[in-house]
Order: C-alpha cells, then structure tokens, then sequence
C-alpha cells in the first residue's frame, strides 16, 4: 500500500474506500499496474523498458528472475492472482499493450485507442471486479470496457503535457486528420483553433464512452470500489473540452482534497 500511494495517489485513496477483507488484492493490482505504467519514466531507451516488461512476463509464467520475495509487488500479485484465480491472459495483455508506450509511433485511428484502452484500464477495472465478486464482474464486464476507456482518455489528456514533451501522441491520428491537422502540427502547437478542435474531439469521445458504462446497466454494489477512480475521470474530460490547447500547459486535475470528495460521495452512492 505504502508503494501504491506513492505511485498511484488517487488508486490509493479508492483503495482505503475498498472493503477491508479484499483492500490488500486491490492493492497489488493497482500497484502492478503503477509499475507498468511508469517504465517509459524510468528509462531512456525503449530496450531497457523492454526488458522490466521482460520480467513481468516472466513472473507470470512461472520463472521469476531471483526470489520473488525480494520483490513485494511481484510477491504481492503472485498471491492476488492464487488467492483469486485471477487470468493470467488479462494480465499478460496488460504487459503487452505497454510496449505502445516505449516508442513514439502514435495511435493511428480510435479504434486502436480503444484496444489500447480495453487492455490497460478496463482490464484493471475487470481484475480489480473479480476479486471483489467474480459472478457480478462476468455481468458487467460491458460496463468495464466503456468505463475504462473514458479513464484512460481522461489519463491521456492529463498527461498531455508529458507525452507532447517526449514526442508521443495517444490522440488518434484519425481524429488529427478530422480537423485537418497531422502528428507534427500537433506537437509543435501553433494552430491552437485545430488542437482545441481535436481535443474537444477526443474529449468528447471520453464523455461519450463514460456515459455508455453509466447507462450499461446496474452495477452491483459489490463492484462499485473498482469502479471508484473512474469517478475522477467525468470532471477531466470536462475541463480539457473547455480548455483545448490549453491543456498543453495546465493542470486539469481538481485539488486533492475535492477528488476525496469525489471517491467519497460514489462510495456513498453507489454511482461512479
């Protein structure tokens, strides 16, 4: 946990809101996600990103490099995934999709994204279902694929600024070319009335995919902790619409305190 909150702070928090008895599972499969998810922070090249993904793959095949206890993560999930008869092709998938972020090919259409989106994010909120109640997450596993891709748009747009830096581009080309720009233009920044089009765009696909997983059904209420970060995600996708290029110099993210509200009140609810 102590790992989580330094690397994941809002999966953290949803995770203190997660019942007791399935609180430390949660935790490991948000903390292997965190993992993942920051390599292309940690490395220069793509090779050596390649290799830590290397290690993941390993671990779940059964032929971890050292003592898995030297590693608590790896130690942590290895149980998670026992304990609850977790997939290993859903995590597995997870490992593979990371390899986009090492390199600066960019997302060719929204299709892409959404596979992208589907095997990182959605595949989380899937995992994280299962542990909590591994009947309901089979019924609601629609709900997952359209909650997970408003999340990683609203993740992509807060890490814009980041991802522009480096060279990458997760808002589709498509999108890009809907609005008569391409990848350069969009990185170098100067046609402020196209990027804000395009980001609208892309925004606008994550409302659109938030609201289908609020209107996918009922979700059960012993889903409703894995579902909590998404929760976060609507007021993103809100503000980077307002903002346009905006959001290649700004924060989009409410204070701390207000997205502790936030988690709070759909714990309450039973509403993400």
């Amino acid at each position: 946990m102590s790992a989580l909150r330094d690397t994941d702070r809002d999966r953290y928090l949803a995770c203190l809101l997660t019942p007791a008895l399935r609180r430390d599972a949660v935790a490991s499969l948000y903390a292997f996600n965190a993992e993942i998810a920051r390599i292309r922070d940690l490395v220069r090249e793509p090779l050596p990103g390649e290799v830590r993904l290397q290690y993941w793959r390993d671990l779940l095949a059964g032929a971890a490099h050292g003592s898995t206890e030297a590693n608590p993560i790896a130690a942590a999930l290895l149980e998670t995934i026992r304990q609850h008869q977790l997939p290993l092709t859903a995590l597995t998938a997870m490992i593979e999709a990371r390899l986009f972020d090492l390199y600066d090919d960019p997302m060719e259409t929204t299709g892409m994204f959404e596979g992208y989106a589907g095997e990182t994010a959605a595949a989380l909120i899937q995992l994280v279902s299962l542990v909590l109640d591994p009947k309901a997450a089979a019924d609601a596993a629609t709900i997952a694929g359209h909650a997970g891709v408003a999340q990683a748009i609203a993740g992509s747009l807060l890490l814009m600024p980041v991802h522009r830096a480096r060279g990458q581009l997760y808002l589709p080309l498509e999108i890009l070319s809907a609005v008569g720009l391409d990848r350069d233009g969009f990185l170098v920044g100067d046609d402020k009335p196209r990027i804000s089009a395009a980001i609208e765009a892309f925004a606008g696909l994550g409302l659109d995919h938030l609201r289908k997983a609020r209107h996918g059904g009922p979700l059960p209420k012993s889903l409703v902790p894995a579902y909590l970060p998404v929760a976060l995600s609507e007021t993103v996708l809100i503000r980077a619409r307002k903002a346009g290029w905006a959001v290649f110099d700004g924060d989009l993210r409410e204070p701390q305190w207000r997205r502790q509200l936030r988690l709070l009140r759909a714990t309450l609810i039973g509403r993400f």
